[in-house]
């Protein structure tokens, strides 16, 4: 739903929006493939390893691209009434009334959320290598935060 849709009417069901980075997604997965296929190549083919250090090489891969996958998975899920971030090894719910803005300055990797608690929560999931992309996320976001709640101190 963008800031220029009409609210819904009552008893209408705001839809749930999902927001992810695109370019992060597609380079840790790439890098993830990569790498452990590296090490899956070299675990078979290096001559003087044993098992067990063959076997090591995969565990190594197999945690690169886990964590490639974390780093993938980072995402927004935007509800009719909780706000869900999802970021590399933590989740966190919110209402819509602990938001307060959204900030995305310049230089920095992603954006934040201002909660009412005075503190900011990161936005793994709207990325400055997204570009503009990123930007119109930005605006979405903050257009749902006025919507939805914004909180008033």
């Amino acid at each position: 739903m963008s800031t220029t849709e009409p609210a819904p009417s009552a008893g209408e069901v705001r839809p749930t929006l999902v927001m992810r980075p695109r370019m992060v997604r597609v380079f840790a997965y790439l890098t993830g493939v990569i790498v452990l296929g590296g090490l899956i190549v070299g675990a078979v083919i290096m001559p003087g390893f044993l098992i067990g250090g063959r076997l090591g090489l995969v565990a190594v891969g197999v945690m690169i691209f886990f964590f490639c996958h974390l780093e993938a998975s980072v995402r927004l899920v935007a509800r009719p009434d909780v706000l869900v971030v999802r970021n590399v090894f933590r989740a966190r719910t919110l209402e819509w009334a602990e938001i307060v803005d959204i900030s995305f300055p310049m230089g920095d990797p992603w954006a934040h959320l201002d909660l009412a608690d005075g503190t900011t929560l990161a936005l793994n999931a709207i990325q400055r290598y997204d570009g503009k992309r990123a930007i119109r996320t930005a605006h979405r976001l903050r257009g749902l935060v006025q919507e939805r709640g914004e909180a008033h101190l």
